[in-house]
């Protein structure tokens, strides 16, 4: 073979399309469902407390509660998704986290009252702790199962998983944006239209197996992970990556709001991000993906660490307009980076430590952890951005401190590692 042919082949094995077709069909429909998944999802969450402040005249605060609820619902509650999922199997609690998702949409479409937009939120929410560690681990078995047989390896197929996530998070505000035009209630309806969709693929096409632990007891799960302390340790490590993640929406709003005078370009950072992981991630887990995890995991953490050290290290110079959003553009690149490089091992790590059993419930709690772990971290970051100075050194405070997370755990998660055999 020519090296221009050789080439042009490695070319084709990096494109998103060729690792679709390398896939199992229970792979390939997983990953594009959870695609679908995001785009409905995201076509009206982002836009929800908008709704409720014009349309429906809420308050701050009471914005603020449903917001809270729909997390608390959401990320605090995927432990219990994960455990039904190894109890009755995938595909009837995937189908239930969507026909969950249909009737809190429609709620949303329809109620004007707070108790009802409060229990549509509720719906969606949940949902989304059904559905999500059901995929996770039914990817990791599908996965695996193909891997052992010759087919791509597991750490490749979460990457896959990983960018098909931000074409959804990328593609489904722009499609709100074009349905709010007409009224957010339209937005509502398509969504749950989309999950009706879903719904309709997966009872076709999902494989309906038995829970691999169906005639244990329920609460089996929940035991087996916090008795494994060396899980509950990688766990804990890897929670400071989802507080890494969310300063997208801590911090980097508010930078933005100062480098700018407002948040209007907000919205291409995201984009940025998105793309960036979308062309970038496949060829990233390539790279690293014969290398330990005792080696890509730190590195990936460190990585995340820089790009919260960029700004801290241009406080001083007190930049401002397109200037000023450069190295808020090189944070958003890094974080990206870091998450790219880390993330797929670690996915692939959670069957080894979990000795491939329970993965529903294994998934469910590192999620369940994260959630905890934003709360706590968002919460104290907060307290330093009050107390901070707003100009000079001062004001890379906050940015000083969250980068001790990432750099706490990669830390950590070499002494977990070194005990991985």
């Amino acid at each position: 073979m020519t090296a221009g042919a050789d080439g042009r082949r490695t070319r084709w094995r990096w494109s998103f399309f060729d690792d679709l077709h390398r896939a199992t069909p229970t792979v390939r429909l997983l990953v594009l469902t959870q695609l679908t998944f995001n785009v409905g999802f995201f076509m009206v969450l982002p836009y929800l407390s908008v709704h409720l402040t014009s349309d429906l005249s809420l308050g701050a605060a009471l914005v603020g509660v449903v917001l809270g609820v729909r997390t608390f619902s959401q990320q605090g509650l995927f432990f219990v998704g994960g455990t039904l999922a190894d109890r009755f199997g995938i595909k009837p609690v995937v189908l239930a986290g969507c026909g969950l998702r249909v009737l809190g949409f429609l709620g949303l479409a329809v109620c004007d009252s707070l108790t009802g937009v409060l229990l549509a939120t509720v719906l969606v929410g949940f949902a989304a702790a059904l559905f999500s560690p059901a995929v996770e681990s039914a990817v990791a078995i599908e996965a695996g199962t193909s891997e052992r047989h010759g087919g791509p390896r597991r750490v490749e197929t979460f990457a896959l998983l990983s960018v098909c996530n931000q074409i959804g998070s990328f593609t489904g505000p722009l499609v709100g944006s074009v349905l709010l035009l007409a009224d957010f209630r339209i937005a509502c309806l398509v969504a749950a239209v989309i999950f009706v969709v879903i719904i309709a693929a997966h009872l076709k096409w999902l494989p309906n197996e038995p829970g691999e632990h169906h005639d244990e007891p329920w609460h089996g799960g929940w035991t087996d992970v916090v008795h494994n302390k060396l899980f509950v340790l990688f766990a804990i490590a890897m929670s400071t990556q989802l507080v890494a993640y969310n300063q997208l929406y801590l911090l980097l709003p508010l930078e933005v709001e100062r480098m700018w005078g407002s948040q209007t370009v907000l919205g291409w950072f995201f984009a940025l991000s998105a793309i960036f992981v979308v062309t970038a991630q496949l060829p990233i887990t390539r790279r690293v993906q014969n290398r330990s995890p005792r080696v890509v995991l730190p590195i990936g953490f460190a990585v995340m660490a820089g790009s919260f050290l960029v700004l801290p290290a241009t406080a001083p110079l007190r930049l401002s307009g397109v200037i000023g959003l450069i190295p808020v553009a090189v944070f958003v690149l890094l974080l990206a980076l870091g998450q790219m490089i880390a993330m797929p091992q670690a996915r692939d790590l959670v069957p080894r430590l979990a000795a491939e059993r329970r993965l529903g419930a294994y998934f469910g709690f590192m999620a369940s952890l994260g959630g905890i772990g934003v709360l706590i971290g968002s919460a104290a970051l907060g307290a330093l951005i009050d107390a901070a100075p707003e100009t000079g050194w001062g004001a890379g405070i906050p940015w000083l401190a969250a980068a001790a997370f990432p750099i706490a755990s990669g830390l950590c998660l070499r002494t977990v590692l070194a005990r991985l055999q």
